[in-house]
């Protein structure tokens, strides 16, 4: 299966706190860090629910 690189970019306060928890079930922990994750529907569809706080790159397999 392929990798998909997801980078937090902008900070989710202010935003519901479901959004904050999302992006630390992704595994983020702090602004710029950056994270390699399956590309799975469970993980894509994370991604979609804060895809205005993340950048997605396609990674290396």
């Amino acid at each position: 299966m392929s990798k998909i690189r997801i980078q937090w970019k902008k900070s989710a306060i202010g935003y519901p706190k479901e959004q904050g928890r999302v992006i630390r079930a992704l595994g983020l922990r702090r602004l710029n860090h950056e994270v390699e994750r399956e590309d799975s529907p469970v993980i894509l569809g994370m991604v979609h629910k804060v895809r205005h706080l993340v950048q997605v790159k396609q990674g290396e397999e």
